[in-house]
């Protein structure tokens, strides 16, 4: 069987079909067609591609949280679809001229090395910027689009791919981020010249890279997490830490290096597909109440609080989960059920939407499967926290299950993951770790409902 869209996905942010971009007419753009000749600036009718198809292996596969190539290929595939879709809205509703330049220099250097562009382009960051870009576009009574950060796009792209260019830029607050390169700083103020030399010739600030791949520790984008206030409509995000120091980046480089090589002893694919799905770690504020989170609009970024490396091993596998879904939920509809909050969920305190609860359920899951790996390999406390984590994870499952506001396809996407639970009945932890486990969130259930009476019934089957 093969599932494929059941709506019309839009983005959250135009209301534009979330299809596949084919870029501006008036553009040669990264991964799009050269166009036969220009069109004048103004929006253009959304493109027409064909949609996602997802066969019922992949979503087996991706319900399981297991890795798999089929779920890895997915995901990429649909977000890097998802971001030329906002680029493509963002250039169809900038004005011409100077965005033009710049998508111009961008075209340029993908000539020459179209890996760089694509990772400029596709990097978690410029998500955000392009979808805090297009709220702006179509708000024109609030704050002005943020359209000089196209140029630092193609700067940055133009520095990767190494071609010889010349433009002009205007630094925000005495300084220039530019994406996946780092931060430059002029020496004095005003509009500032850039050549294919000025990241040699300026002071600058890299972007530092975390040990043992591709993953960016970034603590300078502009753009690292959303912006909270009336352009979003939505409550204050988390926050993200300011600069850290050399000192701050050795103590990520030593818990980020701790917390691979326990990921590579106990679970070596889930290693590597954190390798190939995570390009960013936004390290969280001092403070913060949460170890990690996942925004939609970073596509490929966590943020983590600094933490000990068993902890951030654990980090990294839930929230990796939480954008495997997202990916997914971008091209099926698994659920009808709006984002009232009114079901029980172990792991928090407050009622969650049944959005909520699948993704709290898929990750936890995800994290109840890395924990019994872990204890087969004599790590310390994992039998307790495999224990813990998978009793709350089947403690929710039957409601899942009989939510009659599933789809089709989510409800074999549920069925997926109760199976995946039900295997771990094939290694118990040693004596009744998992019945106690059971009883203690059975207690915790039984609280929750006497705290909120009115919604008892959304924390059984």
């Amino acid at each position: 069987m093969t599932h494929r869209a059941e709506a019309t996905r839009r983005t959250a942010t135009t209301g534009a079909p979330a299809t596949r971009a084919a870029l501006p007419a008036q553009h040669t753009g990264p991964d799009g067609n050269r166009p036969d000749g220009p069109r004048p600036p103004g929006p253009a009718a959304p493109a027409a591609l064909a949609p996602f198809a997802v066969s019922s292996h992949t979503l087996r596969a991706l319900a399981s949280t297991e890795p798999s190539a089929e779920g890895t290929r997915l995901v990429h595939d649909v977000r890097r679809s998802k971001r030329l879709v906002l680029l493509r809205a963002v250039l169809d509703a900038a004005p011409g001229g100077e965005s033009a330049e710049r998508w111009a220099l961008l075209e340029e250097a993908e000539r020459q090395d179209p890996d760089a562009v694509r990772d400029v382009l596709h990097y978690p960051a410029t998500g955000v910027w392009a979808e805090e870009t297009l709220r702006r576009l179509h708000a024109p009574n609030g704050p002005a689009p943020d359209l000089g950060h196209l140029g630092a796009l193609a700067v940055a792209a133009a520095l990767r791919a190494g071609i010889s260019f010349k433009t002009t830029l205007r630094p925000v607050q005495g300084r220039l981020v530019l994406p996946t390169l780092g931060l430059l700083r002029p020496d004095r103020p005003g509009p500032l010249a850039l050549t294919e030399r000025s990241w040699d010739t300026h002071d600058t600030l890299p972007l530092h890279p975390l040990p043992g791949g591709r993953t960016a520790l970034d603590d300078l984008d502009p753009y690292r997490v959303p912006a909270a206030g009336p352009t979003t409509g939505r409550p204050t995000p988390v926050r993200p830490a300011r600069r850290l120091t050399p000192k701050g980046h050795k103590r990520w480089d030593i818990q980020w290096s701790g917390a691979l090589t326990l990921l590579e002893r106990y679970d070596s694919t889930r290693a590597d597909e954190i390798g190939r799905l995570l390009r960013s770690v936004v390290p969280l504020a001092g403070g913060s109440r949460s170890s990690g989170a996942t925004l939609p609009a970073a596509a490929g970024s966590v943020l983590a609080r600094a933490q000990a490396p068993p902890a951030l091993a654990a980090t990294l596998v839930h929230e990796v989960q939480h954008g495997k879904l997202a990916a997914l939920t971008d091209v099926l509809t698994l659920h009808t059920a709006d984002r009232t909050p009114r079901h029980w969920a172990p792991w928090r305190e407050d009622p969650r939407p049944l959005e909520g609860l699948l993704h709290g359920t898929y990750a936890h899951l995800a994290l109840a499967g890395y924990w019994q790996r872990a204890a087969l390999y004599g790590a310390r406390g994992a039998w307790a926290q495999h224990a813990r984590v998978r009793a709350q994870v089947a403690a929710v499952l039957p409601a899942l299950r009989g939510n009659q506001q599933l789809t089709v396809t989510g409800r074999e996407f549920v069925e997926g993951m109760a199976g995946a639970e039900h295997a771990m009945d094939e290694l118990p932890p040693p004596g009744d770790q998992h019945a106690t486990a059971r009883r203690a969130v059975d207690r915790e259930r039984r609280a929750w409902c006497e705290a909120h009476p009115e919604l008892a019934a959304f924390a059984h089957a």
